[in-house]
């Protein structure tokens, strides 16, 4: 089982890298380029039992492109990837009243997007949490109904052959049974802001995560 459980005062650096893919330490580029934030080590810290990805208005200039805001994603690239398997969270998603803001997100990234797929545990999309599998077929997905947007709420996905099914609060809210893939897969988690796909952008705004587990099959 792998199991990130942020207990400690630091992140844990053999599990996890403060940044989107580059440089370790490096402010970076925005994981999508619709993102209108750049990635620093500085936003992602671990303190009290739980990871906490910070997203802030500060103008950072990455590339010769400059984003008015800064946040920071962590991932398990060269650490840790896994094929198939039972994935679980527990999240404070950034929130007003009872929708979800801005466009924070955990996810499964192959090595190679989109041949080796990517499975979208959480992301929440116009104010409500919801869950796609992206690959050279598609990207289909749906949203949670109910109490699952806003707040800390626990969520997972359980990765088979041809299949992913996801839940929240130990409740299955969908599935997808085409498009699957079967490439290894690395961990993201982000606090990102993206006008035109967040319900309502709120910053700054703090995303919280008391763990991370999977148990793969």
């Amino acid at each position: 089982m792998f199991g990130g459980e942020f207990n400690g005062t630091t992140l844990d650096g053999s599990k996890w890298n403060s940044n989107w893919l580059g440089c370790s330490g490096c402010v970076t580029k925005p994981v999508n380029s619709a993102e209108v934030s750049a990635h620093s080590p500085s936003q992602a810290s671990a303190s009290d039992g739980s990871l906490h990805l910070k997203l802030i208005e500060r103008p950072t200039t990455v590339g010769g492109t400059t984003y008015p805001y800064l946040s920071g994603p962590v991932n398990s690239n060269g650490k840790a990837q896994f094929t198939y398997g039972a994935f679980g969270a527990r999240i404070y998603e950034p929130s007003a009243g009872t929708q979800m803001v801005n466009w924070p997100a955990l996810w499964g990234n192959g090595q190679k997007w989109p041949t080796g797929g990517e499975m979208d545990i959480v992301e929440g999309m116009g104010g409500s949490a919801c869950y796609h599998f992206h690959s050279d077929a598609g990207g289909p997905g749906g949203c949670a109904s109910g109490d699952c947007s806003g707040g800390r709420r626990t969520f997972g996905a359980e990765w088979k052959q041809g299949s992913v099914t996801y839940y929240c609060n130990g409740k299955q809210v969908g599935q997808i049974l085409s498009g699957i893939t079967s490439a290894p897969m690395r961990l993201v988690l982000n606090n990102a802001i993206n006008p035109s796909r967040s319900g309502t952008n709120v910053v700054p705004a703090g995303m919280m995560v008391d763990y991370v587990r999977v148990w793969q099959h």
